[in-house]
């Protein structure tokens, strides 16, 4: 077990949690950025986690929900108030609805989160601080110490598996609901790299391709909220099997989320919705794509084109054309 120390304060409205980990700090933090890793620990073994957002940076936001034995969801939402990379970030922590909108009827709670190198590898000191006496014995009764200690009993497995998510495993597709799919990659190159490929039409050309054997036929980048894009394919040889991807930007916060609505051009029916965040981890840089699907039918559609492969193959290309800038 991983904890070492559990302290209440009833004075200063405090809970201070230690635990030790046989692994180096960056691999901890990295636990904690990372919601593939995070939602395998964070919450009871009975009430796992799913993160639909999670911008791990100061002034990021993350939403998710616990799911319970018999399907019941517990949702909840962070909101980053300071980090310190490597050793310390500090969260506003709350219950919300399902689209991360705060309850005000519940709890919040400010948590703090430090991590210190040791001889046998790292610690982390996990602080919260409750607004009240009331909301430390609703939060107590609601079984908050037992959770807590159930969680990170799952952390050593999750920080042993190096292999799940080290960069190369490629593409990582996992459905989070009827309409939600999440695509993960970790990509090497550093966050404000991929941003940029992801924004200079002339390399977006050189990556943004899908499978081999087809080039952009147009290449018009939204770069301000309101903007929009539109990007066209056709066929290498000969330019025949043209379709095109059309949207609007409707959140951006540089270099590490944005927000697009995405349409086939000349296909009926309502948007996707995709929401992008790139994540800095010691093997590169995370990106997250949570695409949310207008149905069931489309998201199934979609997926059984063969996206995935696609968004391999582009995404190989990237990791290729930036790997010289690491050099």
């Amino acid at each position: 077990m991983p904890i070492t120390s559990v302290t209440q304060d009833t004075d200063a409205l405090t809970m201070t949690v230690v635990s030790d980990f046989p692994v180096p700090v960056q691999r901890l933090w990295d636990a904690y950025a990372d919601p593939r890793m995070l939602e395998r620990f964070w919450g009871p073994a009975e009430w796992p986690a799913t993160f639909t957002r999670h911008d791990f940076r100061p002034g990021g936001r993350s939403h998710y929900w616990m799911t319970g034995p018999d399907g019941t969801r517990s949702c909840g939402y962070w909101e980053f108030l300071a980090m310190d990379h490597g050793r310390s970030f500090e969260v506003a922590d709350g219950f919300a609805d399902e689209s991360g909108t705060p309850n005000p009827e519940m709890p919040r709670l400010r948590m703090t989160l430090g991590f210190e190198a040791t001889a046998e590898g790292s610690r982390l000191t996990t602080t919260t601080w409750f607004s009240s006496a009331e909301d430390l014995r609703q939060l107590l009764e609601m079984g908050m110490e037992e959770g807590m200690t159930s969680a990170m009993g799952q952390m050593d497995a999750v920080l042993q598996d190096l292999s799940s998510f080290a960069a190369g495993k490629g593409v990582q597709t996992q459905v989070l609901t009827e309409t939600v799919v999440r695509f993960s990659r970790i990509i090497l190159g550093t966050p404000e790299q991929v941003r940029q490929a992801h924004r200079d039409p002339q390399l977006l050309r050189r990556w943004l391709l899908g499978p081999d054997g087809w080039r952009m036929s147009d290449c018009q980048v939204a770069t301000t909220v309101g903007e929009s894009y539109r990007f066209a394919w056709e066929k290498e040889a000969d330019g025949s099997g043209g379709f095109a991807m059309t949207g609007k930007l409707i959140e951006l916060e540089e270099p590490y989320r944005e927000v697009t609505t995405e349409s086939m051009e000349g296909v009926p029916g309502e948007p996707n919705i995709n929401d992008q965040t790139l994540t800095a981890l010691d093997g590169g840089t995370l990106l997250t794509l949570v695409v949310t699907y207008p149905s069931p039918e489309v998201r199934d559609m979609i997926l059984e084109t063969g996206m995935t492969e696609g968004m391999e193959a582009s995404y190989r290309r990237l990791e290729e054309m930036l790997t010289p800038a690491r050099s």
